[in-house]
């Protein structure tokens, strides 16, 4: 049994429905492994045990009678500690939230339980999901599966670790600038940002609405396509061939190529070679206006995060952690005119992005070009928390701002990662490219 806490949600799922699994001692072993496990408590922020059992119950007697609602029906997951789950605490990472219990689920736990998902609990993150890097002293910070002594990446940190550390069989997070993405790319997993507005956003605590997007971290492409469509409510894709052969692809050199480090640079260079050695067509591309939206995060981020959250923050400052408090500040420097001024500049920016790459099957760009940061570091040294931070989501985010589906899947090379940018609302088809690089990955 111990062996299904590596398996792919959809093989978990595969086994239920061949009646080589039960549900129930499927959810206990995930039970067993995270009470049994060292750092359970810097990856779990509440486990649900009760509700579990009681869903792997429901599961099992559906798959005895034959009337499973889907693939991952009696699947045991974990969900960001952002989701709202009824009747148990949902608090963001954060002390301003401390013992803030919602009275019904979010909408996209809802259509994953009406699914058959088993909630296994909630996952830690960065405070109000306002940081790549996990680190969090206000609660607990999540372990990077390589490297115990660095951080996860973040937001989505305890999601990420859950799958890693085989205390889950995949997660749901959120990603606003690369919160699903760099925690995925650091614990060699596959994570897909979903365009902003497709995944409901029902019952989740915002950052940046405008931004913010729910995703799965998990260990297969075709795990993230089920995941994305049993949380959205909708029936899974076909996936269809999965031959990379003729695929075309454009490297972005704009940005996501400066100041990299060596091993997220050469893990990139390796992985693009096994694609083309395996028939894909890849060309370098510059495209300079990415120059121009980059500077515009710090108001269209900034502005948006504080204003929704200024009252709440101001009544109470001390109780965040430092850096975090001094992130969402940072929104007092724009204006409203600020604000809508770099709106403008984006949509013509993102309009020109979409033709530019209208050729090709997906974009792409190493996912961080940094490793996971020690944590001893990030503790004592506020400059280079900050400079870290930046860094950690400098290429993801230019997938946010472009406003695009993107997906990031494991190299082979510990913590680095493979992005694929595909275009706004077109998962379906970077889901297919992405199964077609993960095979020839792998």
């Amino acid at each position: 049994m111990q062996e299904w806490l590596t398996m792919t949600a959809a093989d978990l799922g595969r086994g239920i429905g061949d009646g080589q699994i039960d549900p129930v001692v499927l959810c206990q072993t995930y039970l067993d492994a995270i009470d049994a496990h060292p750092l359970r408590d810097r990856i779990y922020a509440r486990v649900t045990a009760d509700r579990a059992l009681t869903e792997a119950g429901a599961a099992r007697d559906r798959a005895r009678t034959g009337q499973r609602l889907s693939l991952l029906d009696g699947v045991p997951i974990s969900w960001k500690d952002l989701f709202d789950t009824a009747g148990v605490a949902t608090e963001a990472g954060s002390a301003l939230l401390k013992d803030r219990v919602p009275d019904r689920d979010a909408r996209v736990l809802a259509n994953a339980t009406a699914m058959g998902l088993v909630c296994l609990g909630k996952t830690h993150m960065s405070e109000l999901a306002f940081s790549g890097l996990g680190y969090n002293p206000s609660t607990a910070t999540p372990p990077c599966v390589n490297d115990e002594d660095a951080v996860s990446g973040g937001s989505s940190s305890g999601a990420a670790a859950s799958v890693a550390f085989g205390l889950a069989a995949a997660a749901i997070g959120s990603d606003t600038g690369g919160s699903v993405r760099v925690p995925a790319a650091w614990n060699d997993l596959v994570g897909l940002k979903t365009t902003s507005g497709r995944v409901s956003l029902e019952g989740v605590v915002p950052l940046a609405a405008k931004f913010d997007t729910v995703g799965p971290l998990c260990r297969s492409v075709e795990d993230a396509s089920l995941l994305l469509a049993l949380t959205e409510g909708s029936k899974p894709m076909d996936m269809g061939s999965t031959d990379i052969e003729g695929r075309r692809f454009a490297i972005l050199r704009t940005v996501a190529f400066d100041d990299i480090e060596d091993a997220p640079a050469a893990a990139f260079d390796d992985a693009v070679a096994r694609l083309k050695e395996a028939g894909a067509v890849i060309e370098d591309i510059d495209f300079d206006p990415i120059k121009e939206a980059m500077p515009l995060s710090g108001c269209l981020y900034t502005a948006e995060a504080y204003g929704l959250w200024r009252d709440v923050i101001e009544a109470n400052p001390d109780a965040m952690y430092g850096e975090i408090l001094e992130r969402f500040r940072l929104g007092k420097c724009h204006s409203g005119p600020d604000y809508v001024a770099a709106w403008a500049k984006i949509d013509h920016i993102r309009a020109a992005y979409v033709k530019a790459v209208a050729g090709y099957d997906a974009v792409l760009i190493p996912t961080a070009p940094l490793l996971p940061p020690k944590l001893d570091r990030l503790e004592t040294e506020h400059d280079y928390y900050v400079s870290a931070n930046l860094m950690t989501l400098r290429n993801t985010r230019i997938g946010n701002l472009m406003g695009v589906a993107a997906v990031t899947l494991p190299t082979g090379t510990p913590s680095c990662g493979l992005m694929l940018m595909g275009t706004p609302n077109g998962e379906e088809h970077l889901l297919r490219v992405a199964a077609a690089a993960e095979e020839a990955l792998a």
